[in-house]
């Protein structure tokens, strides 16, 4: 929990609910916060299996997961390959084309003439290729004003590669998947311009979760569907949560796969387990008991 990257506070209250839950299961436990000498600290820990409760870089891109895979250590949540695709939104995106799963063309942002080449005739999203929790999204007009130019290459210095997307109007929904079964999804109804970092994780923000959606039967399990079929594609483990934009048409739009989904007492996934039946511990026993090698 804790750990280098800009969502470690969000980690810390991750690694908090589901350190008291392990202990309420009966398993020792111990917290660990890895910033330096990762490999060593943990080989003198020595746990039995690590439940993973990073957050962003460092912890949701594979880089943790070819330590715990040298160490020969089990792990909760998915594996090197899995990780470092789903936190890179390029990769994870041509997967998404090879597979024809519907996700939103887009363009790689380098310098701010990249821009000038129009993607939509509306409005369009940039974002960095490998930040979470909406770290660095920002949304803007088809022809952003100078104004608007000084914060793209601000961007574009902060993150280096940005990646530009058109903004998809619709419905928000966020699937969750345990194993090999979508187990629902929540439709999230922002206060805010769009579900950002403070959307996500402040009690002020006041955004809106629905479970289930309030949305046809047919239309929910085509989504479910779907968030199932890129948790495969992108050979993921364990616990998943996509994001989905539904436009008014009903089309179906993919935005992205997290491997390592919040585990706060905001986050969406532990919501919709509860609404699938299984309690906060009882989703993270089930996790220690899919950990593994190999992942």
């Amino acid at each position: 929990m804790g750990g280098r990257s800009k969502e470690r506070s969000v980690s810390i209250d991750s690694g908090k609910a589901c350190y008291q839950a392990i202990k309420k299961i009966g398993y020792e436990v111990y917290k660990y916060d890895p910033i330096k000498n990762i490999k060593n600290n943990i080989k003198k820990i020595n746990p039995d299996i690590v439940f993973n409760c990073l957050h962003g870089k460092y912890g949701e891109d594979g880089k943790i997961q070819k330590i715990l895979e040298k160490l020969k250590i089990p792990y909760t949540h998915s594996g090197v390959k899995a990780s470092e695709v789903a936190m890179d939104k390029i990769k994870s995106k041509k997967i998404f084309f090879k597979k024809k799963i519907i996700t939103p063309n887009f363009k790689i942002i380098k310098k701010i003439s990249d821009i000038k080449n129009k993607i939509s005739k509306s409005k369009f999203i940039l974002k960095p290729i490998n930040e979470g929790s909406s770290l660095g999204v920002q949304i803007f007009p088809e022809y952003p004003t100078s104004k608007n130019f000084k914060k793209i290459k601000k961007l574009i210095k902060k993150y280096k590669i940005l990646i530009q997307e058109p903004y998809i109007e619709g419905r928000e929904i966020q699937t969750a998947v345990l194993g090999n079964k979508a187990i629902g999804s929540v439709e999230i109804i922002p206060k805010r311009n769009f579900y950002d970092y403070k959307a996500k994780y402040s009690l002020s923000a006041k955004t809106k979760h629905i479970i289930p959606p309030k949305i046809p039967k047919r239309l929910d399990n085509k989504i479910k569907r779907i968030a199932l079929i890129a948790h495969k594609s992108l050979k993921c483990r364990g616990v998943t949560r996509s994001d989905f934009r539904v436009m008014p048409n009903n089309k179906i739009y993919i935005l992205e796969i997290n491997t390592q989904p919040g585990m706060t007492n905001l986050s969406l996934v532990p919501e919709i387990a509860q609404n699938f039946g299984l309690s906060f511990t009882e989703l993270v026993d089930w996790m220690i008991k899919d950990a593994s090698i190999n992942r």
